[in-house]
Parts: structure tokens; sequence; C-alpha cells
């Protein structure tokens, strides 16, 4: 096959596909006799990623595979395709993405150990629905909190092959930075902080409205000790480990 037809082919297939698409399901469009080796498709996809220099879109590998996307520099412009407002997420949401990114597999208990606050119900909810967390076993400790880490879904929205890419501890001074560097929206202005918020919440003088009102906020914080959920007292050195999805 010349190389032109292949690149061609891949050209289509990426194209078409609607999702990444690895080397073996690349491989897998064509005959066993006529199938193409990884460093011939490879190939192909370099020249294939050239031809898109000068465009607006670009060939990106994620965990998942190859894909066209739009370059990111265009957002501002792209975005204005659709009328909905993208989805802005709490600093609390971002900073328990964050530690589960950096940390896992990590437990719900050890997260708010780390922080100092509760991790609201909505906010894992919010990142399961995501598909940016999952269950990955359970602490051998009393209760056995389940162990949250990061999927291949995380990856590929923040444009990831694996975690080794995520951005250095050792270079991240904020969260803020942490934000930027992963592509999302700054964050927006909260009208309280969280010390705020969890003297509030924690206040015996809240009426039952506000504690209602309260709950059903996935930005809103209780203080840990009147969670109420998961909690590890035996936090160790295997926190660190990752799992790399």
């Amino acid at each position: 096959m010349a190389e032109t037809g292949l690149v061609q082919i891949l050209e289509g297939a990426i194209l078409a596909a609607g999702k990444p698409l690895t080397l073996q399901n690349m491989a897998e469009l064509f005959d066993e006799g006529a199938r193409p080796d990884s460093a011939d498709i490879r190939a192909a996809l370099q020249e294939i990623s050239e031809r898109c220099e000068d465009r607006g879109f670009e060939l990106r590998e994620v965990a998942s595979g190859f894909r066209f996307q739009v370059r990111q520099e265009l957002s501002e412009w792209v975005g204005r395709l659709w009328v909905e407002r993208p989805q802005k997420y709490s600093r609390a949401l971002l900073e328990t993405l964050a530690l589960i990114a950096y940390r896992q597999p990590i437990t719900r208990g050890e997260i708010e150990e780390i922080r100092g606050v509760a991790v609201s119900t909505n906010i894992i909810k919010t990142l399961h629905e995501r598909e940016w967390i999952r269950v990955v076993g359970h602490r051998d400790v009393p209760g056995r909190p389940a162990m949250y880490a990061t999927t291949r879904a995380f990856l590929d929205y923040f444009n990831l092959r694996n975690l080794d890419q995520l951005p250095a501890l050792a270079e991240i001074r904020d969260l803020d930075t942490l934000t930027a560097e992963l592509g999302f929206e700054p964050l927006p202005v909260e009208s309280a902080n969280e010390e705020q918020v969890v003297a509030e919440t924690s206040a015996e003088a809240a009426s039952e409205e506000e504690v209602i009102a309260e709950a059903s906020d996935p930005d809103v914080e209780e203080p840990v000790a009147a969670a109420g959920e998961e909690s590890d007292p035996s936090q160790g050195d295997d926190v660190s480990s990752r799992d790399h999805a």
C-alpha cells in the first residue's frame, strides 16, 4: 500500500470515528494480509500531524488513542457556537480532583484530613458523573472506605496520555496555577471563603432551611467532625501511589 494511501485512510478513519483510535484500532481497518505494522502507522500519523500545523485543528494523542481536536487557542471563538455557558467548577471540587489525581489511590477520609474540611457528597457525585474518578478498591481499615483514582476519561479530557504528564507539584504554587495548567476556566469568585463556610455550617444558630440549602449545594463544605462520612484513621505512605488509568 502506498504511503499516501495509508495517510488518507487513517485521516478519514480518525475523522469519522467520533472517539480516539488506538494503533490496534487502525491496524484492524485492514485485511490481515495487507495490515501495516505499527511503525508504518506511526509514520503516517506523523505526516498527518505535520499537515495540521497551519490548520485550526490538530492531531492529538491522549490516553485512549489519537483524535482530531480544535486547537485550544481557538476556544474563545469556537465556544460561541454553543449557547450554553461552560460549566464552572468550585474550588472545593478542583481541590478534591487534584488530590485524587496526585495522591491516588486515596479515600474520602484522607482527602478530608488533608483539606481540613468535609468532602461534599455532591462533589464525589459530580466527579463520578463526569467519569473522571472511579472506585479502585477499599482500604483495609475499619469501615473499609472506598479508594478513588482517576480514569482514562479524565486523561482524555485534559489531553494527557498518562499521569506522568500532570504538572509537577513542585512547579505548582497554588490551585489557580493548576487550574490554568489543566485548561479550566478561571475559578469563580466565591461569596465566602472556606473559613466562613465552615463557621456557618457548624454554627448552632443555623436554621433548618439553611442546613438543607447548604447540603444541596456542591460548593458548601462542612467541618470534618460534623460530616459523619468515611474517615481513615491510619493514613499511610501508600496514599501517594498512582493508578495509571
